[in-house]
């Protein structure tokens, strides 16, 4: 796996958490419950998405990215 490919997935990470949390509040708003879940569920997936890119970064030394 190359750095820019790792790279990539905390920025994807990043997106997917601001997507999910508001896709969650519209869920809120609306009442709809299906969107709120839908949106919890994405978010979530961003910070472990993040979580791995910054565990893959300390394994490989790359430790002044952050």
């Amino acid at each position: 796996m190359d750095n820019n490919h790792i790279d990539d997935m905390g920025r994807q990470g990043v997106g997917h958490e601001v997507k999910g949390s508001i896709k969650e509040q519209v869920g809120q708003v609306t009442g709809n419950r299906t969107q709120q879940v839908e949106g919890n569920v994405e978010k979530n997936v961003g910070k472990a998405e993040q979580m791995i890119d910054a565990m893959t970064d300390r394994m490989l030394g790359n430790n002044d990215k952050r």
